[in-house]
């Protein structure tokens, strides 16, 4: 039964993409609307 649930439920399933880009995430970058964000370190004091 648990394998027809999972099978049911595979079909579903998408196919990641852009699988480069998983050491990344797992790194812990941030990414909006799948475009990576690159933090501003930069601060221009008046």
């Amino acid at each position: 039964m648990v394998f027809k649930l999972i099978d049911a439920a595979s079909t579903t399933w998408r196919r990641l993409k852009s699988t480069n880009q998983l050491p990344k995430v797992i790194a812990g970058v941030k990414f909006i609307d799948g475009i990576e964000v690159i933090p501003n370190t930069e601060s221009h004091a008046a």
